[in-house]
């Protein structure tokens, strides 16, 4: 038998590939399929049907990829809605995988066609059950995507399917949701690799309210809504575009990065010293491991986007960036800000202030307007800084007529890499008066404006 989980880093994203005697299916695979395609020819598997679990909003999915690379078959979830590729699963539809039966179960409540998957054993007893964002592992999928005035409604069907569907199945029915903790899909993921229909009973605290109305109550809650979810959406019922035509982003010469910079956006995924060192003007800093996390909160689309990066192989790079539908990369920088400096153009830095630096600032008794990019999540869990501002950095875009421009702003975080990005935001729209604080939480030590 083959069994494998692909986690797709930064979004917390699980897709699976599933197989027994030479044929595989694969669960809501990611659009970079590489990994697949290796994983069963290394196995001598061939590659049959694709299953998605719903339209997903947070990543693009590869299906199309996967359908035209191995002429596999796609079944998607959500029939309700005008999909161009693939066909609707149904409920209790089944599928044969050598000794092993998958079956579909309408699990509808994240959104509106969800679908889980039930494998069974070669002894036709329930095993695993794929259930998409449906359950989790201490949570249960987010109901407020088709807007706040259907949330209770979601949250009823989800109840639904929960209490009929899935938790019948067995307490020792294995489950694997579509993600683990860090998913923007729910709030409170638990940090269990893998759970049980039996473990959620007992822990999950999203199925200990006493009945519907509380269960209800408690889960129908407005959560952040990432501006790329939409193009996600619509990429999701359309179809990418085919990576297999797409090449990776060419190297640039200084002066022909230059030349493209008016019409593009710059992205430069170098860590936050290098990029508060020295940095071709008015480029945005995601550092390479975040881009998975914030570049659909901050990049647009149908804009070319120039890459500036440590090294000369953008495939790192590309891989993050088509998974949110980020087609359009013009290219990177050959020999990095080396060759941008050596060639005599203009850079910008940004100030950077150790933390212990600001605290013996404010102890002093000097003015300091503090900016805190964190979550109110982590304020609650690990405190705040008396007297400093809150703006969550996904929320800077729209909050940043309450930064002031007539003073020193630090930027703060539980690092230094969101404040860096929040810094390279400021920046680009002209602000020109703010510091990064390099130490974050763990070096706080003021008495002046103390963690409370």
């Amino acid at each position: 038998m083959l069994f494998q989980r692909i986690e797709s880093e930064g979004i917390a994203q699980y897709s699976y590939l599933v197989g027994d005697s030479h044929e595989a299916v694969v669960i809501d695979p990611r659009r970079d399929i590489d990994v697949y395609l290796e994983a069963a020819t290394f196995q001598g598997y061939r590659i049959v049907a694709v299953l998605e679990t719903h339209r997903h909003e947070d990543f693009v999915l590869g299906s199309v990829e996967l359908a035209a690379r191995t002429g596999a078959e796609i079944w998607h979830a959500d029939g309700q809605w005008d999909y161009r590729y693939g066909q609707a699963a149904r409920d209790g539809q089944t599928w044969k995988i050598g000794r092993l039966k998958l079956e579909a179960i309408s699990s509808p409540g994240h959104t509106p066609g969800s679908m889980s998957y039930l494998l069974y054993d070669s002894g036709v007893n329930p095993w695993i059950v794929f259930t998409g964002d449906a359950l989790f592992a201490g949570d249960v999928g987010r109901v407020d995507f088709l807007g706040e005035d259907r949330m209770a409604g979601m949250a009823g069907l989800l109840y639904d399917t929960l209490y009929r569907r899935l938790l019948p199945l067995g307490d020792e029915v294995i489950v694997c949701p579509g993600h683990g903790a860090g998913s923007v899909c729910a709030a409170d993921i638990a940090d269990r690799s893998w759970t049980t229909i039996g473990l959620e009973r007992r822990y999950n605290p999203k199925l200990q309210f006493p009945d519907r109305d509380a269960f209800v109550l408690g889960v129908a809650r407005k959560l952040e809504y990432a501006p790329y979810f939409r193009e996600m959406e619509r990429l999701n019922l359309e179809g990418p575009p085919l990576l297999g035509e797409m090449p990776l982003p060419k190297p640039l010469s200084a002066a022909s990065f230059a030349s493209q910079i008016e019409s593009s956006v710059v992205v430069d995924t170098r860590m936050e010293l290098g990029f508060g060192a020295a940095h071709v003007p008015g480029s945005l800093s995601i550092w390479l491991g975040g881009l998975p996390g914030y570049a659909g909160w901050f990049l647009p689309y149908g804009k070319p986007i120039l890459l500036v990066q440590e090294g000369e192989d953008p495939s790192p790079t590309f891989r993050y960036l088509v998974r949110f539908g980020y087609d359009t990369l013009a290219g990177h920088l050959a020999g990095g800000m080396l060759s941008w400096n050596t060639a005599g153009y203009e850079n910008e830095s940004v100030p950077m202030v150790p933390v212990s630096s600001l605290c013996r600032l404010l102890d002093s008794g000097e003015k300091a307007w503090i900016l805190d990019v964190r979550s109110e999540d982590e304020l609650v869990s690990h405190g705040s800084i008396s007297g400093a501002h809150n703006i969550h950095l996904t929320m800077l875009p729209e909050r940043m007529n309450e930064v002031p421009k007539d003073g020193p702003v630090y930027i703060f975080c539980a690092s230094d890499l969101r404040s860096m990005i929040a810094a390279s935001l400021l920046q680009r729209a002209g602000w020109r008066n703010a510091a990064v604080v390099l130490g974050g939480l763990i070096g706080w030590n003021s008495t002046t404006c103390p963690i409370v």
